[in-house]
């Protein structure tokens, strides 16, 4: 579970658009770039490289 407050602060490192948190991956997630980044050990990792592309 990501903190209400942090997710309101961090946008995506892209498009610098919103991000939404999808809780059954733990992960965040930005629609417009369809970029999934994922969050270990509470930590977002924000980086371009490391996201998933979403398919579909």
């Amino acid at each position: 579970m990501i903190d209400r407050n942090l997710l309101d602060i961090l946008a995506c490192p892209g498009c610098k658009g919103p991000l939404t948190y999808e809780a059954d991956r733990n992960a965040l997630v930005c629609d417009a770039c369809r970029l999934r980044f994922r969050i270990e050990d509470d930590i977002p990792i924000m980086l371009l490289d490391e996201a998933e592309k979403i398919e579909g």
